[in-house]
């Protein structure tokens, strides 16, 4: 590999290396080779991000056996390494443990569909990567990025700042390792998951573009989940155009999950990028000056994020899109009667222990009817084989498993697990209702192409009814409560009806060709 092409592996697009590989200016070996010279540098030691959980001992031999073929139509990733987060299966010597240490032997009987998608693509499987504990469904207050198996992920823009027990600027969660490793240049893209939040919220404190996509538009069959009526996985990378690659590969119909039965995708997910993508559209921003007590998405942002968010807004207008000022019906944030359920928060380091926290019931209802299927259905190698199992091991071994607790683990367990419950039943139905009369009922009023949110701010009114978000870099801010710190990220998300995937990326496109945002941590140079 050329001196220039071994420089430019830090931060080089998919997009880049899917050039360089066709061109033959690298080869799998070589990227492979370089991606984990990266990860022993600043992963394991240097500012130690801890976001590769393992490494893929057959990912060299991949790489080799991929070395004669390029990047083609039919396989479009062939010879990039991706990493994984590790809640999703792959049948080869690595294992899926969740981050949980109750898993830490645990295999998986076979690829996950997304798994195989991407080894059908040709991609090298490079590894796991970290992430919070079972996707952050374990504890009240978790920070984001600790597991009992792995400890703390590490934000590369702040990666020494540590408080008492979590560091200061937060890596995201659940898909923390994710997103730190493709902002630090440590493989040519990320697969995260979301149920709420788990793919924006890395996203927009890395610095990195992703696609939490419309349930069912990328199958979940083979990864531990939290709830079947919000899951999904999705891309992390550096650029739009990267995301767009990589959903062309994984949203696809899969026999296994019915909710991909429904499936609508465009044949390229890059054929509509355009620069002059944003013209004539109508974006809504859910924050009305005559109604401030209505707005929990731009009214408690710092002075430096409203700014932010304020020259956001400006560069939509400039690219010709008309923005709608004008609240959320409240119903579409604080959501219908009847959808959280106290429990009781035990968390030693929580302010508030000893009182009721909140949880989502839809959450907690599926999550033990779903992990258990996951562990009879998928799980190989250890002696887990039901939610209950866990919950004894961790309570068997809680000096190392259970730092923060596990309420929403006992509270789930509590439930019957068949999801029989009239009071579940009555939750979902108004977590729909509450998107109804929420956020569809405002595009439709305003007659929306799309909604703005700062961050991850707006998750939850998307994830209930199980819409797309697509989030891009939109500048930095600093500073935790009272702490200073560096710069960091904050994202610009842009969400749709369900099925918009290609329109919310031309939006996104077009943003970040204006804004060029996006910077790289400082201090994690080529090697």
């Amino acid at each position: 590999m050329s001196e220039q092409h071994k420089t430019a592996v830090d931060d080089a697009s998919l997009s880049g290396l899917q050039e360089a590989l066709a061109q033959g200016h690298v080869t799998s070996s070589d990227l492979t080779r370089s991606y984990l010279a990266r990860i022993e540098a600043y992963d394991r030691q240097g500012p130690r991000l801890n976001s590769v959980r393992v490494t893929n001992p057959d990912a060299l031999a991949i790489a080799k056996a991929l070395e004669a073929e390029k990047p083609s139509a039919s396989r479009p990733l062939a010879g990039l390494p991706i990493l994984l987060k590790d809640n999703i299966a792959t049948g080869d010597r690595q294992p899926t443990t969740a981050g949980s240490l109750a898993l830490a032997g645990a295999h998986a009987r076979d690829d996950a569909f997304v798994a195989r998608k991407l080894r059908d693509a040709g991609a090298v499987i490079l590894g796991k990567v970290n992430l919070t504990e079972f996707a952050n469904v374990l504890a009240i207050g978790m920070p984001s990025g600790y597991s009992s198996i792995a400890g703390y992920v590490r934000n590369p823009y702040s990666p020494s700042l540590m408080d008492d027990h979590a560091p200061v600027v937060l890596p995201g969660g659940s898909s923390a390792g994710s997103a730190v490793a493709v902002a630090a240049g440590l493989c040519a893209a990320a697969i995260g998951t979301e149920t709420s939040g788990s793919l924006l919220s890395p996203a927009t404190q890395n610095g990195l573009v992703t696609v939490k996509p419309t349930v069912g538009l990328i199958s979940r069959s083979g990864i531990i989940p939290i709830s079947h009526s919000q899951d999904t996985a999705g891309p992390l990378t550096r650029t739009v155009r990267d995301s767009a690659i990589l959903l062309n590969v994984l949203a696809a119909r899969d026999p296994d999950d019915p909710a991909t039965h429904l499936l609508q995708r465009p044949d390229d997910y890059t054929g509509g990028l355009d620069t002059d993508g944003l013209r004539g559209a109508r974006i809504g921003v859910p924050s009305d000056p005559e109604d401030p007590l209505n707005d929990p998405f731009f009214g408690p942002l710092t002075r430096r994020a409203k700014q932010v968010m304020a020259q956001a807004i400006s560069v939509l207008e400039d690219l010709g899109a008309t923005v709608v000022r004008a609240a959320l019906p409240p119903i579409a944030w604080i959501g219908g009667p009847g959808t959280t359920m106290a429990v009781l928060n035990r968390n030693p380091f929580s302010p508030l222990k000893g009182t009721a926290g909140s949880a989502s019931l839809v959450f907690l209802y599926e999550l033990k009817r779903d992990l258990n299927l996951y562990l009879r259905d998928w799980a190989t190698r250890t002696d887990m084989k039901t939610m209950a199992d866990i919950v004894a091991f961790n309570t068997a071994n809680a000096d190392k498993a259970l730092r923060y607790g596990q309420d929403l683990f006992l509270a789930a367990e509590a439930t019957r697990g068949d999801l029989s419950e009239p009071e579940y039943k009555s939750a979902r139905a108004m977590d729909l209702a509450a998107a109804e009369r929420g956020i569809d009922a405002y595009m439709s009023r305003h007659r929306l192409d799309a909604v703005v949110f700062p961050g991850t701010s707006g998750a939850a009114v998307a994830a209930k009814p199980g819409y797309p978000s697509v989030q891009v870099p939109a500048g930095f801010v600093s500073g935790v409560g009272a702490t200073e710190t560096p710069d960091y990220p904050l994202g610009l998300t842009f969400t749709g009806r369900a099925w918009s995937e290609a329109t919310l990326l031309r939006f996104a496109y077009a943003f970040e060709q204006a804004t060029k945002a996006r910077r790289p941590p400082p201090d994690l140079p080529a090697l």
